[in-house]
């Protein structure tokens, strides 16, 4: 998997320009909510089920694509909670 800093066109990349946080702002109610967002237990045990098979060698290529699209909202999801850790750092430094 591509890095943010090793590949500028990776999908990590993509999405970290467009949700940059100094790009827009997020009200400390949306910053605060995007930080509860979690995904549900069965998609948790699905990952943790999947990343097992993994480690084996023994995912099946659905199965590859599956973790490889939790790993991809995933990141999508570390993108947001970071914009909205800094909106309400900033909100708080106001």
């Amino acid at each position: 998997m591509q890095t943010v800093s090793t590949n500028r066109t990776s999908e990590a990349a993509l999405w970290s320009r467009l949700l940059d946080p100094v790009s827009t702002e997020l009200s400390s109610e949306v910053a605060t909510y995007i930080l509860t967002l979690s995904f549900p237990k069965p998609d948790v045990d699905r990952m943790r089920k999947l990343a097992e098979k993994a480690r084996r060698g023994t995912l099946t290529l659905e199965e590859h694509i599956e973790l490889d699209n939790y790993e991809r909202v995933g990141h999508v999801l570390s993108l947001l909670k970071s914009k909205a850790r800094m909106a309400l750092k900033k909100v708080r430094r106001n």
